[in-house]
């Protein structure tokens, strides 16, 4: 239940973008960069949540410039429709980066891995 949105946790003082935090009476904010910085528990999954939303987004765009069916899509991505129908919903949680990176590779896209120095 943690991973989920905090607004639907109904923790009525987080939004995407920044976390609320109260202590005695006062209120902390800490910015961060993405969503995926402020619900996920940890630097390491919300790195990776946030390379697997890119890859959708971008599989998505790629899937809609085809202009074809989701059937001939998904065959072309080594998919069933139904699965390419979640990957299209957004349903971040039933594909990994593995998996991704694959279908992106198959959907003509290059993927490239962008490594740096933690702030």
């Amino acid at each position: 239940m943690d991973k989920l949105d905090p607004r639907l946790r109904g923790d009525d003082d987080a939004w995407y973008g920044f976390e609320m935090a109260k202590r005695n009476n006062t209120t902390k904010i800490k910015y961060v960069d993405s969503v995926w910085d402020a619900i996920e528990p940890s630097k390491s999954e919300a790195a990776n949540m946030k390379a697997r939303a890119e890859l959708m987004i971008a599989i998505h765009k790629t899937v809609l410039r085809w202009d074809i069916t989701q059937a001939a899509a998904a065959k072309r991505l080594g998919l069933t429709q139904p699965r390419l129908n979640d990957l299209l919903k957004g349903r971040i949680t039933k594909f990994s980066l593995d998996a991704l990176i694959n279908h992106a590779t198959l959907a003509g896209l290059d993927v490239k891995v962008k490594v740096g120095k933690a702030a």
